[in-house]
């Protein structure tokens, strides 16, 4: 049955836009599926409602969240209910103190009620309370001879139109405005509007106001009524309003109006195009003291509106719009960066407003401002102030702010790739680009210039004279302007023509800058230098030429000499400011190289060029060196690109000509090399355990990028490498063994070359041939072949002087555990030196290794410990295994720990489940199981050891089952039982497998302990089949003790099926139909009775999964695979000779299994039954089914004598009912046979198979042509009778 939550949820969504709001309230409250499902805001904005809401009358109600659209609906349709009800309840009663006399009242929304009053003095009040408990009058006004009001509310804006008549009969209207806030603060209102009606002799009968209009009603002698349309308010009282909104919308603890304001002005930012005016009076207005008016949010905000006006509008403005935003612009800029502060205060609205701008520019510079900056010129140094006066220091902050901006918008590729492609924009900032560079480009790059030269000299002077704190203040303005200039000139230099920028005076100005003592100006003239290097050119000459007249080479030396001078003086201290401006000229080194290598490999550049580049490269090559040398790694990984380029230049000239590289190169290689090794090696402060430190998984990083460096020299020159990192390690090695005191980096690095020196070697053998230089042996000699007698290789020797030289007792995790990483990594090393196996053993086991006392180093050495045994495993002798697995005993008790939850309706089962310690631990167990096999030549030694293993584990198995047959509450004995399975499973999976084939001789491991586990296992799982990670462990479990004990455990199959498939989910049947499957393959033909009894179950619970309808996609795949999982186990049953399976007499007993049984073979005959015939596809574009080869025979000479066979033997009970349907699946099998087969099978009949049993040939030949000829039922009802006639004969 499907049920409503199973559908997809766009298919409920389409049922609940048909439902009226009642249907989808009530739906709610069903599930909190349905539930969340009926809350989205497009099911509410849908919906329509019959029963009006208390939302505000101009509003649809699409504009409101589904929260408040549910809540008003909820409302109405209680109050229409109220009121059709014949006896409504009041749900509350709120009263209000009042003492005047009420003429009107007016409800407006649920919060607010408007009250026209008169006091006992005669005097007319309009008095607005809010209703909330205890009710509280927010805003009171005395209206003189006021007769009737009304009043709407409008974005959080009370507007009250109020009706007035005086004594002479002569009427007005007066509109108010209340802007609603907290209501426990006091309001006022707002006079907007006022006007006189009528004449004497009017007479008013009513007043509607709505969204700032007023409708009035009056009469002489026929009625007429008058519009009054006051929306358009004065400019002031709407600024004010909209500035008071943005405060509340700054303020989220102002929950009650929070929401609404936001919406307020959202609402007008999206509507930019109409209200950029507001905006642009908000941020430009000032007071008659020349102060801005508005709050600076409110001016920040403001922006925003003027740069949605601006922004994505690609053709020209309006001439009256033009005139006034750059009219405005120009007086602002007059008034504030030339006679004032410069916004000084909030200096965000600067860059704010150089945005806005440069957005103003693009929309105008091509067409209609084509002065703009011709203007901003003037600014900077009015034709009234001399020469000498300097230019204006906020003008020319502006001015930079904007060029950058400019550049970013039409030239900065990173900031368009970060756009979606618009061909409207990008055609308008390349006209805008050919505009500049046309029009202003020379005197934009002469105006920074000369502004960035004349600074530099102020800051010369100041810095000779700077005792004074006027000086001090002139300096520090001084370095702004510079660094702020350098950083424009760094904008543009990449977009406009290089004759402009790199000049005679240009180059000097920017090497002393680059020395200069202000970091953010250095910082800055290095990414200009940069950006002037990587500059493409069409021609090699002209590139080339640029570089040498930069001569950036020399300087780079220089300065690298000089900060690494600097930061040798600065010892420990750290700099991080100075240490980045060398991580900036690394950065500068590496574009040049790269600029160099580019006109080195292109194809088209002349010979003479070429060579010039490569003499220019190699001078580069050292100062390369030593910024990779620097201590700091974001310095050092700063040429990486440059150096993998180099190399890949070295390894395609070697791949051309295998000759020996030249000198010039191998010294290089060989300096290059030695740094690599440096800087391979640990910081000494550093701390490798720390596996949450940011720094360490850096630092692996850069190993593995230095092991790539290291690789191509490899290519280059191989016994360079090899014999670096020989020696060093080697030697490293040598010194430790003799005593000498090695830094712990320097220890780990030693090791940690042995540890990759088995990837570099790329000239040693495998296996026992990496290690020694044996004769080529035959695989079965080499058990028999004594290794001691050979020489050792390089590796060999590396990994001999590493084990004896004792460096895993260093002092330090982080060498012992390189140490053990690296002899697990080469076990096939302890087959030629097997003297070294014990030594390695010793510190594996002791508190160097898994008796440590870091858990997450133990952790990590439960692993390789596992894999070196499991590698050496036929090099231990019993006696050392016995003793190794009694040194471990003390680390196999298990420890459960249940977690917190990491979230509130988590499985916390599975979480306790998930521990990493015992996902390690299991490893031991395993190694405890590879150990005690080792014993196998004593029988019982082995047993013994085995069963004192696994005895301990067992009593607390049973323990802790008891504990949950009890009832208990705690999951820690389900945990445990869990663990308990898992480790007994890992200690079986150290044992071999058994083997397909018994050899003579062969000794089964201790069958009877493996008997006692698996039955314990069994105990467990038949109280407790209803968790599924207790069947997950025991199928795992099941799975290592049957591959172990081979035949001797498979009569625990049936009872391991039964409880498995008493509580499963289809993942499992599928891993269930898998594990059975490699039963099979591992035991054959001793698996046939347990799947003579297990495939009828099985087959029910499969038949039983599929019959039912999909009710998803996941279903959908779930019996997707268990047919695919199902279908694999045919195969190997079949293949595995065992179909017999399928026609045992055993399945006589068993109805159900027979039907199943006869309706598979059915389908079988159906597909693998056809003739064979050439492929071809079905209308759908699918292939067709094909017949299988053989087939034809097993139907012939298997299927067709067992349907006669089963309705023949003497336990065939025709008047049991299950019989029947078995016989009537007969009928259709025999059928189904003759349908795919059809003269062939006919014939086969009524010549061949029928005879041979001795009916009679009209008999057999009666039995053929109705089998073709009768439809299904009729054929069932024909060949029931026939048995039933038979079987009465007989």
């Amino acid at each position: 049955m499907v049920h409503l939550q199973d559908l997809p949820d766009d298919v409920i969504f389409a049922i609940l836009a048909l439902l009226s709001p009642q249907d989808i309230l009530a739906i709610q409250q069903t599930c909190r599926g349905l539930h969340t499902l009926g809350s989205f805001d497009h099911v509410w904005h849908g919906l329509s409602f019959e029963v009006p809401l208390d939302l505000l009358p101009s509003a649809d109600s699409t504009s409101h969240p589904a929260h408040l659209l549910k809540q008003s609906a909820v409302r109405a349709l209680r109050i229409d209910h109220n009121w059709r009800h014949r006896e409504p309840k009041i749900r509350r009663l709120t009263r209000i103190p009042h003492t005047d006399i009420v003429h009107q009242l007016q409800f407006i929304g649920s919060s607010y009620l408007v009250g026209l009053s008169q006091s006992g003095n005669l005097a007319t009040y309009l008095t607005v309370w809010h209703t909330n408990t205890p009710p509280s009058r927010i805003a009171r006004i005395e209206v003189a001879q006021a007769n009737r009001f009304a009043a709407s509310l409008d974005d959080g804006e009370l507007v009250v139109g109020i009706l007035t008549t005086d004594v002479s009969n002569r009427g007005s209207v007066m509109l108010y405005s209340l802007l609603l806030g907290d209501p426990d603060e006091p309001h006022e209102f707002q006079e907007i509007f006022s006007q006189s009606l009528s004449q004497p002799g009017h007479v008013f009968f009513d007043i509607q106001v709505s969204d700032g209009t007023a409708a009035v009603g009056f009469a002489e002698l026929l009625g007429f009524i008058v519009v009054f349309d006051a929306s358009s308010k004065p400019m002031e009282h709407e600024i004010e309003q909209v500035v008071q909104a943005i405060a509340i919308a700054s303020d989220p603890s102002r929950s009650a109006l929070y929401q609404q304001a936001l919406g307020y002005i959202q609402n007008i930012q999206q509507n930019a195009s109409e209200t950029w005016q507001l905006a642009l009076h908000i941020f430009v207005d000032a007071n008659a003291d020349g102060r801005r008016k508005y709050p600076a949010q409110a001016r920040f905000w403001a922006l925003r509106v003027l740069d949605d006006f601006l922004d994505n509008r690609f053709e020209p403005l309006e001439q009256e719009t033009f005139q006034t935003l750059q009219q405005a612009m120009i007086n602002y800029i007059q008034s504030e960066y030339v006679g004032g502060p410069a916004e000084v205060d909030a200096s965000f609205l600067r860059n704010k407003f150089s945005h806005t701008l440069t957005l103003f520019f693009l929309c105008t510079y091509v067409e209609q401002w084509p002065s703009f900056f011709t203007d901003i010129f003037t600014l900077i140094q009015p034709a009234s102030q001399t020469s000498t006066a300097g230019f204006n220091r906020h003008i020319s902050l502006l001015f930079f702010h904007l060029v950058l901006e400019i550049s970013g918008e039409v030239a900065d590729q990173m900031i368009k790739s970060a756009r979606a492609w618009n061909e409207v924009r990008h055609a308008r900032d390349s006209r805008v680009r050919d505009a500049v560079r046309d029009r202003d480009a020379a005197r934009i790059n002469e105006a920074v210039l000369t502004i960035v030269a004349e600074n530099a000299d102020r800051m010369r002077a100041c810095r000779e004279n700077a005792s004074t704190p006027e000086s001090t203040k002139e300096l520090g303005d001084a370095i702004e302007v510079v660094d702020w200039g350098i950083r424009t000139f760094g904008s543009y230099v990449g977009w406009i023509d290089i004759n402009l920028t790199v000049t005679q005076t240009t180059v000097p100005l920017l090497f002393k800058l680059l020395a200069d003592a202000s970091l953010p100006i250095r910082l800055a003239t290095s990414v200009a230098l940069l950006r002037i290097v990587s500059k493409g050119l069409k021609e090699p000459s002209d590139k080339l030429q640029l570089l040498k007249v930069l001569s950036l080479g020399e300087v780079l030396d220089a300065l690298e000499a000089k900060t690494r001078k600097q930061q040798i003086e600065r010892g420990n201290d750290t700099d991080e400011a100075e240490e980045s401006y060398r991580e900036a000229l690394g950065k500068l080194l590496n574009v040049l190289g790269l600029e160099l290598t580019k006109l080195i490999d292109e194809p088209s550049t002349p010979e003479t060029i070429r060579a010039e580049a490569l003499l220019y490269l190699q001078q580069l090559q050292p100062v390369m060196l030593r910024f990779m040398a620097d201590d700091y790694d974001d310095t050092a990984s700063t040429v990486f690109p440059l150096l993998a380029v180099i190399l890949t230049s070295y390894k395609r000239s070697k791949k051309v000509s295998p000759e020996p590289i030249d000198d010039q190169k191998r010294s290089f290689l060989a300096n290059l090399l030695e740094v690599i090794l440096l800087k391979m090696k640990w910081d000494g402060e550093a701390e490798p355990d720390d596996v949450d430190d940011d720094d360490n998984a850096e630092f692996e990083k850069m190993r593995k990028e230095l092991r790539t460096f290291m690789d191509s020299i490899l290519t280059v020159d191989q016994d360079l490498v090899t014999n670096a990192i020989r020696t060093l390690a080697i030697n490293t090695m040598t010194a430790y063994q003799a005593g000498t005191q090695l830094e712990w980096n320097d220890a780990e690095l030693g090791v940690y070359l042995v540890y990759i020196f088995g990837e570099i070697n790329k000239t040693g053998g495998k296996g026992r041939a990496a290690f020694c230089h044996a004769p080529a042996i035959q695989d079965k000699e080499k058990k028999k072949t004594d290794y001691s007698a050979y020489p050792l290789t390089s590796h060999g020797e590396m990994l001999s002087t590493l084990v004896r030289s004792g460096i895993a007792s260093y002092p330090n995790r982080a060498v012992s555990l390189q140490f053990f990483e690296t002899v697990a990594r080469y076990p096939d090393f302890f087959k030629v030196r097997k003297e070294c196996i014990l030594p390695t053993l010793e510190a594996m086991i002791d508190i160097r290794g898994l008796h440590n006392d870091n858990a997450t180093y133990r952790s990590r050495l439960f692993y390789l410990f596992h894999r070196f045994i499991k590698e050496s495993r036929n090099e231990i002798q019993a006696d050392i295994s016995v003793t190794i697995v009694n040194s471990m005993r003390d680390l196999l008790p298990i420890e459960v720990e249940i977690p917190e939850p990491e979230e509130p309706e988590g499985d916390l089962l599975s979480e306790a489940i998930k521990s990493t310690m015992f996902d390690s631990q299991l490893y031991l167990f395993e190694t405890v199981g590879i150990l005690t096999s080792v014993t196998s030549k004593n029988p019982e030694q082995q047993g013994a050891l085995l069963l004192s293993l696994v005895k301990p584990l067992m009593e607390e198995l049973s323990a802790n089952l008891q504990l949950f047959r009890a009832g208990t509450q705690d999951l820690v004995p389900v945990v445990k039982v869990h663990h308990i399975i898992m480790a007994l499973g890992n200690i079986s999976k150290g044992f071999p497998d058994y083997p397909a084939t018994v050899p003579e001789n062969y000794m089964a491991p201790a069958v009877k302990v493996f008997a006692e586990v698996a039955q314990a296992i069994l105990v467990c799982l038949e109280a407790m089949n209803i968790l599924k990670p207790i069947r997950d462990a025991t199928r795992f479990a099941f799975a290592r003790i049957l591959a172990t004990a081979g035949p001797s455990v498979t009569t625990f199959i049936p009872p391991l099926m039964n409880n498995l498939l008493a509580h499963f989910e289809p993942s499992e049947l599928v891993d269930f139909m898998n594990f059975i499957g490699l039963l099979i393959h591992k035991l054959q033909k001793d698996m046939f009775d347990v799947l003579d009894k297990l495939i009828g179950p099985l087959n029910a619970h499969i038949t039983a999964m599929l019959s039912q309808a999909p009710s998803g996609t996941d279903e959908m795949r779930s019996q997707s695979e268990t047919k695919k999982a199902f279908l694999n186990l045919l195969i190997v049953v079949v293949s595995s000779k065992l179909e017999g399976i399928f026609t045992s007499e055993q399945d006589v007993s068993d109805p159900g299994s027979q039907k199943a049984a006869l309706s598979f073979f059915s389908r079988c005959v159906a597909v693998w039954g056809q003739p064979l015939s050439q492929p071809s596809s079905a209308p759908n574009g699918h292939p067709e089914s094909q017949g299988l080869p053989g087939f034809d025979r097993f139907i012939y000479e298997q299927l067709v004598p067992t349907a006669f066979a089963v309705p023949s033997s003497p336990e065939f009970n025709l008047k049991d009912g299950q019989m029947l349907v078995v016989l009537h699946e007969i009928a259709n099998l025999l059928q189904a046979i003759v349908k795919v087969r059809e003269h062939e099978a006919q014939t086969y009949f009524a010549t061949a198979f029928l005879p041979s049993k001795g009916w009679p040939s009209n008999a057999a030949i009666d039995f053929s042509t109705k089998l073709r000829e009768l439809d299904s039922k009729s054929f069932r009802k024909y060949f029931t009778d026939l048995i039933r006639e038979s079987r009465a004969s007989s």
